[in-house]
């Protein structure tokens, strides 16, 4: 199991970083998303933060696990609540990309617990 979240981690690792990027480069796919969702300006930043504290959990996570799990936990909420906020604002379109990053982080918190 170590090796698969060594691996899974890196991966996922890459991915929430590449999406933190694209919120503090204010890129328009992820500026319209969140505006759909009702999300302010304003939080851009700290969410771009959140998910980098994130990814940097996971791959400490590799040498010491807690971090790793703590960091998935982290993850599937901060997803979960990119969820929510889609759902109560009615933003369907939106939804997908959170909706589908929620996965991941559940996996990444299965393997953590799995490798501990």
């Amino acid at each position: 199991m170590f090796i698969a979240y060594t691996v899974f981690a890196i991966v996922f690792a890459l991915a929430v970083a590449a999406s933190a990027t694209a919120k503090l480069r204010r890129a328009d796919n992820v500026t319209t998303s969140l505006a759909a969702a009702g999300v302010p300006e304003s939080w851009f930043n700290r969410l771009a933060l959140l998910q980098f504290a994130g990814a940097a959990g996971l791959l400490v996570g590799i040498a010491w696990r807690p971090l790793g799990i703590a960091a998935a936990v982290g993850l599937v909420i901060y997803f979960a609540g990119a969820v929510g906020f889609h759902v109560r604002t009615r933003d369907f379109k939106g939804m997908p990309m959170p909706l589908v990053l929620v996965v991941p982080s559940a996996v990444a918190l299965a393997l953590g617990i799995a490798s501990a």
